[in-house]
């Protein structure tokens, strides 16, 4: 009777680990027939004590006290069905557990796998993101988010005053990425098995540099050369698909082409209006009251919704024209594309929306805005260098004494305090 096994408490406590991690994984018995689907309860067991840092499997078996060579075999195969990330460096193998978002989400559906109840799932993972808005809320609360909205470059005005970021541009992204791969766009596959896809290319999504390395690796994508990688992108545009890229400057991961019918993020914003679940370009639409004429390809073509058509009358005439929401506009520059006078044109935003640096930069102040500093820490002590500490300070010297404060308060300490309150001086 001792040896009696409770596998939901097993489930659970993945669940609880996924949670922790800085987009979070709210409890649903949803969530917790996705696992069972995807883990089996050995599995569930021993994920769960995984790191959410990239950490040596030698190291990780030391740990949990099971053999190396046993424990690659299951990271192996566990990594091919999308559940974790397996990275080789210099012949050593590190391993390191997803988020729900984006993570293991987007790798189950990057590809196709017959032999998974994938409908069974589609319709699991639609019922948990977006039967109501807790699993939104845990993901895109705060300000910095994993994306952010990439503008169309040939929509930009040009001058000499005009400035326009290397790392806002896709093409530069493309063009100096040292590897490149393709893969399904996760979220137009769930459609499919939904039975509501759109007519949009599915094999689209991009992947850039080692986050393309271990995605080939893993068998999740397709290596391609960059002259493919930018047909990709022109066609994709072309479509009427809107960028959404890593929410860094330097090193993007990924540029998603998105259409608002299928897009996570993009439902989360017309569904929930999460307007910031997509972090907008430092760019915005403006139209032209005296070209507009009304004829609504704007309209059509925003992915958002951000546009409406406002009717008003003019020397006894009934007339239309565009008018954008910009606490909704993402800045994407799709509707000038599709705009037949040239009143739709993009213009600066008073204030250059901030970027991230580079992705620990991200991460950080994601789990300072959601509250999890501490399991940012915590979780995965045994990879928090001092170097990594030095790093993590200097986001939190740059943020809000009043985010600041909650952030650290778990921690309970001296030292962190005493930075917060000098920063705020």
């Amino acid at each position: 009777m001792g040896h009696i096994v409770n596998h939901h408490r097993d489930y659970r406590l993945l669940q609880e680990r996924f949670d922790r991690h800085i987009t979070g994984a709210p409890a649903s018995p949803i969530f917790t027939k996705i696992l069972e689907l995807l883990f089996t309860p050995d599995e569930a067991r021993l994920v769960r004590r995984f790191p959410t840092i990239p950490t040596r499997t030698s190291k990780l078996a030391e740990k949990l006290g099971v053999d190396e060579d046993q424990l690659n075999d299951t990271i192996q195969d566990l990594a091919h069905r999308g559940l974790v990330v397996d990275i080789e460096r210099k012949g050593r193998r590190y391993v390191a557990l997803p988020p729900v978002v984006i993570g293991f989400f987007e790798y189950t559906f990057m590809r196709t796998r017959p032999e998974a109840p994938m409908a069974e799932i589609a319709q699991l993972f639609e019922t948990y993101m977006f039967e109501n808005d807790r699993f939104s809320r845990a993901v895109f609360e705060g300000q910095t988010q994993v994306g952010r909205s990439m503008p169309r470059e040939e929509s930009l005005p040009s001058g000499d005053h005009i400035e326009i970021l290397d790392y806002d541009r896709a093409s530069y992204v493309v063009k100096n990425a040292s590897a490149h791969a393709v893969s399904l766009c996760a979220c137009r596959h769930k459609a499919e098995h939904l039975g509501k896809a759109c007519d949009h290319d599915q094999s689209n999504c991009l992947s850039f540099g080692s986050a393309a390395e271990v995605l080939i690796h893993n068998g999740l994508a397709k290596s391609i050369s960059v002259s493919e990688s930018m047909g990709l992108l022109e066609q994709s545009k072309e479509a009427g698909l809107a960028q959404t890229g890593d929410n860094v400057q330097n090193d993007l991961s990924y540029i998603c082409n998105c259409c608002g019918c299928c897009c996570g993020m993009m439902e989360a914003i017309k569904t929930f209006d999460m307007n910031n679940a997509i972090v907008s370009s430092s760019w915005i639409a403006e139209f032209d009251e005296s070209t507009c004429t009304g004829c609504g390809k704007c309209e059509s073509a925003c992915p958002v919704d951000a546009i409406d058509m406002v009717r008003y009358e003019q020397d006894g005439r009934k007339r239309q024209r565009a008018v954008v929401d910009e606490a909704v506009c993402l800045g994407c520059g799709v509707c000038p594309t599709y705009c037949g006078t040239g009143a739709a044109r993009m213009k600066a935003r008073p204030q250059r929306i901030y970027t991230p640096e580079s992705s620990f930069d991200k991460y950080a102040a994601m789990a300072i805005e959601r509250g999890k500093l501490s399991d940012l820490i915590f979780n995965d002590y045994d990879t928090f260098t001092h170097r990594t500490f030095g790093r993590m300070l200097s986001v939190l010297e740059k943020t809000s004494p009043v985010k600041a404060l909650m952030a650290i308060e778990p921690l309970k300490s001296t030292f962190l305090n005493r930075l917060v309150h000098r920063g705020g001086r």
